[in-house]
């Protein structure tokens, strides 16, 4: 069935709506045992965040991008071009920096963002996100920040995504999950 699918999906041009699937709906739930609005971002603080793709997400955002890269979707595809697995879309991994910052400071806005991709992400790889502030200025009453953006694969602590990011805050007080 998915491999029907895939055909028709590469086979539609792009100003036409191929037929696709109804949308997937994800529930992520997560359990905080308190919460806390009471600390200040300062210099060298780290948020991190942890997650894992699956292939209904990347055909999603597939979808969405209309990036139609088979490495994304046949594993022979991405195995021929010297992957050992289907690909997760990078930029879909990187759009985790924004939403680690967003889910702290509500109100944030991404300014800009440099990415450097070290190593490829496979489809279920466990990635640790993180963000770290490097500075921090007042600036038109709110705060830009300027953070280091680092992605791993949870297993072996291996480096898959590397950059800087600047965002500006409307507080440098933000919630703390524990």
């Amino acid at each position: 069935m998915r491999l029907k699918f895939m055909k028709a999906f590469w086979s539609t041009p792009l100003c036409i709506s191929p037929p696709f699937p109804p949308p997937i709906r994800i529930a992520i739930t997560r359990t905080f045992l308190s919460t806390s609005l009471n600390t200040q971002l300062k210099e060298g603080d780290t948020l991190r965040d942890e997650r894992a793709f699956s292939h209904e997400e990347v055909l999603t955002y597939s979808q969405l991008s209309h990036d139609r890269n088979p490495i994304h979707f046949d594993a022979a595809s991405a195995q021929k071009a010297g992957f050992k697995d289907t690909l997760v879309h990078g930029m879909l991994y990187a759009g985790l920096f924004p939403s680690i910052i967003a889910s702290h400071f509500p109100g944030a806005i991404y300014v800009s963002q440099t990415l450097q991709f070290k190593v490829p992400v496979c489809i279920g790889d466990k990635l640790i996100t993180e963000v770290q502030a490097l500075e921090l200025r007042e600036y038109r009453q709110k705060y830009r920040v300027k953070f280091a953006t680092k992605c791993f694969k949870k297993e072996e602590m291996l480096l898959v995504l590397d950059g800087e990011a600047v965002a500006l805050l409307p507080s440098l007080f933000y919630n703390v999950w524990k």
